[in-house]
């Protein structure tokens, strides 16, 4: 073992089993030698399982962790047997190498010595826990010894009825065993009552009353004045909406009074085109009959104009 360039602890990875629930496992990786060492991590199973980190370099004498996951599993193997394998590859490399390039030196391409070790996966069911199982026990038995005199009586049917003798007897130590009873509740209180005497450190029921939490009050205190915080708010919110109603009021009131205004001009001027329309009317009468007249001047005038030259 001390020529391995690792030391793997440890030697298996062990998974609690759980249905739909993640299980990890930690591994330790440990470098005795003076040089630097590269490893990664392979898996039969890389879809089951996850590998943080599955390469790195381990410094000399020092030691390096990394954690296998395995996922949730919805089905149960077997008897818990696993088949899955992992395999830790290792080889020693030169100062100042990038963890980028560790890759491209587990290639079969690079020509190195690289150690590797198989691991196997082992799976162990969840331990129960001793006080639930207890607890569990005890409750168990409880309920058999409540329900074994109902199994009995069950078993026997109808019971059977005493001879009046018998019951007599069994009324009397009822009688006796309930005077008993009377006598040590009595002297229990008696009891009770000593000790309440005796005792200093009980509190009178005022204190208990008056021993409210001030939490309890403040809280109710801190109620009120939302409340209160609330209504003014909400009064506040009443008389703006009333003094909008109001302006809303003023201003339909202003647009009525400018629409019968409006209505009026509109009345008005509309006299006043059907008075030019008028007038025009008559002007046109006048014009039609002017020229009519002009005419006949002028005819006569020429008329004798033309007369008089021909003298």
């Amino acid at each position: 073992m001390t020529s391995e360039l690792l030391e793997i602890h440890p030697q298996q990875l062990n998974f609690t089993f759980e249905l739909k629930k993640q299980s990890s496992c930690l591994i330790q990786l440990t470098n005795n030698t003076d040089q630097y060492v590269a490893f990664k991590v392979k898996t039969t199973s890389p879809k089951k399982y996850c590998v943080r980190p599955n390469t790195g370099i381990v410094k000399p004498k020092s030691t390096y962790d990394f954690t296998v996951t395995m996922q949730a599993q919805s089905v149960a193997p077997p008897d818990l047997m696993c088949k899955d394998k992992f395999l830790i590859q290792s080889t020693v490399i030169p100062l100042g190498t990038a963890e980028e390039d560790i890759s491209n030196i587990f290639s079969k391409e690079s020509g190195r010595d690289i150690e590797e070790k198989k691991l196997k996966v082992f799976l162990t069911s969840p331990p129960q826990s001793p006080v639930l199982t207890a607890i569990n026990g005890d409750l168990k038995q409880e309920m058999d010894h409540e329900t074994s005199p109902r199994k009995d009586k069950a078993c026997r049917g109808v019971e059977n009825i005493p001879p009046p003798q018998k019951v007599a007897e069994d009324l009397k130590g009822f009688e006796t065993a309930k005077d008993a009873l009377e006598l040590r509740s009595t002297t229990d209180v008696e009891r009770f009552k000593t000790s309440v005497d005796d005792s200093k450190e009980l509190t009178p029921a005022s204190n208990v009353q008056s021993s409210i939490p001030k939490d309890v009050q403040g809280l109710k205190c801190t109620k009120e004045m939302k409340l209160d915080d609330n209504f003014e708010k909400l009064k506040s919110k009443i008389s703006f909406m009333d003094s909008k109603l109001k302006e809303a009021e003023v201003t339909i009131v202003k647009l009525t009074q400018e629409r019968s205004m409006a209505d009026q001009e509109k009345d008005k001027l509309q006299g006043e085109l059907e008075a030019l329309k008028t007038n025009s009317a008559a002007g046109k009468t006048i014009q039609v009959g002017f020229p009519f007249f002009y005419v006949c001047v002028v005819a006569i005038m020429s008329l004798v104009i033309g007369y008089l030259s021909h003298l």
